[in-house]
């Protein structure tokens, strides 16, 4: 019994400190909590869109596809929720241009916002004109000398880094891409009718290679080739997986914003949290009695997880994203509710505390898995198919179901079973009892 009652210390021990390791972060502010847009403001970036290269009737598809980009780009794992929209402005002015939004929660640095979208090449893929290499001249431009671009980085599914080289020769890095279903059909198509002819890959508008199709690539597959040093390649290969942007973009202005919520919203958010945990716990400490003093300490245990996974990932907390984790709060209880009414009844049926303690888990734990299952498939379903307010407010509600799992399934078990009680008394009905009853 010493293994479990020791096991429940270090428990202990570890949420001792990862609960300090949280306060002090916060005291020192070396890791503060990322707060949304609606909380605390950012920075707004504005763009404007190069559509010189696409056909009117493309425009909305690839302004579409530049904002699908830039947000992959500034929300890689789905929990900065970036604000990134389109918009057609200019027209009572006598001009028009397609301008993209971007808002970034909690940068105040518009330096670092720029940096954060970082310099996501614009890949293309052009085809020489005919009779071009002739009649060139000195001042021809790339647009002069290539067709408008035929496949653009919408059309890319991914791109690696590889090596290849002959027997005896230095293996030559390169970027292998890797087109989607519609880029690999343009793509195949392409080269199939124009063998012979000259094909560039411009990066940025720099012609990174001019090869020759020499036969028809059906599998969707090229390989850019440019004298790269094996860091230049895998560079390439990351920004290139992170985004190529389908058209070219250039920054206009930034400025500032303020939360719409402000801090108001977070000191009321907090208090309600504060309130709401509050009353749970007095809620078990009077209903569940023992058990329920174990459960309030597995409780605050799991809101110290949560809140040191918040500041590891880091999740950017917004209020949808803080009631997804008061929700989850209520939640974690609940398992703990299902576990120690199957304890009463076992209890009740003349079994000591300890035996009433394995079977109540035993019988508790298919409805606890299954309520927690289809919550994770509606926290999967929100995450999958949601904007990125949604996504934050899905991956907390994730993140809190499969961590109040642990907590009531493993940390509250290993408490109830460290105490190894094995009377079926009256003293120790009572504290294993329920509300009036014992």
């Amino acid at each position: 019994m010493w293994q479990k009652r020791a096991i429940a210390l270090v428990i202990l021990i570890v949420g001792t400190g990862i609960g300090w390791y949280v306060y002090s972060s916060q005291a020192d502010a070396s890791r503060p909590f990322k707060l949304g847009l609606d909380l605390s403001g950012g920075t707004q970036l504005v763009y404007r869109a190069d559509l010189t290269a696409i056909k009117g009737s493309d425009v909305a598809d690839s302004m579409a596809s530049l904002r699908d980009t830039i947000e992959r780009r500034v929300n890689l794992f789905g929990v900065s929720e970036p604000i990134v929209q389109t918009e057609h402005a200019g027209t009572f002015a006598g001009t028009s241009e397609e301008r993209l939004l971007v808002e970034l929660p909690g940068v105040t640095d518009t330096q670092k916002a720029i940096s954060l979208i970082g310099e996501t090449p614009v890949l293309e893929f052009r085809m020489l004109k005919e009779g071009a290499e002739t009649n060139a001249t000195a001042s021809s431009t790339v647009n002069d000398l290539f067709e408008p671009a035929a496949i653009t980085g919408k059309d890319l599914k991914s791109a690696e880094l590889q090596f290849q080289g002959g027997t005896g020769q230095l293996n030559e890095p390169v970027v292998v891409l890797h087109f989607n279903a519609e880029g690999a059909k343009i793509f195949a198509d392409l080269t199939k009718n124009n063998v012979g002819r000259t094909f560039g890959m411009f990066l940025d508008g720099v012609a990174i290679s001019t090869p020759v199709i020499r036969e028809a690539i059906p599998d969707g597959t090229a390989v850019i080739s440019g004298s790269f040093t094996p860091a230049e390649a895998k560079e390439l290969a990351r920004n290139l997986n992170y985004g190529a942007l389908p058209v070219p973009i250039e920054l206009i202005s930034t400025q500032t914003v303020s939360g719409t919520l402000g801090d108001k919203a977070v000191r009321d958010g907090v208090m309600a949290g504060v309130f709401g945990v509050g009353a749970v716990i007095l809620f078990m400490l009077l209903w569940y009695r023992l058990p329920g003093l174990l459960a309030a300490v597995a409780l605050t245990l799991y809101i110290v997880a949560m809140l040191a996974l918040f500041q590891l990932i880091p999740v950017t907390l917004t209020a949808a994203g803080i009631a997804a984790f008061i929700l989850s709060i209520g939640m974690a209880v609940d398992a703990n509710v299902l576990i120690f009414e199957r304890m009463k009844e076992e209890l009740r049926g003349g079994k000591s505390a300890a035996d009433a303690i394995h079977d109540g888990f035993a019988r508790a734990w298919p409805s606890i898995r299954d309520s927690n299952i289809s919550s994770m498939i509606t926290a999967v379903i929100l995450f999958w198919f949601g904007t990125s307010l949604i996504k934050g407010f899905a991956l907390v509600f994730g993140l809190g179901v499969l961590v109040s799992m642990l907590t009531a399934i493993s940390i509250s078990r290993t408490f109830l079973l460290s105490l190894d009680m094995q009377a079926k008394g009256g003293f120790t009905r009572f504290i294993f009892g329920s509300g009036t009853s014992n």
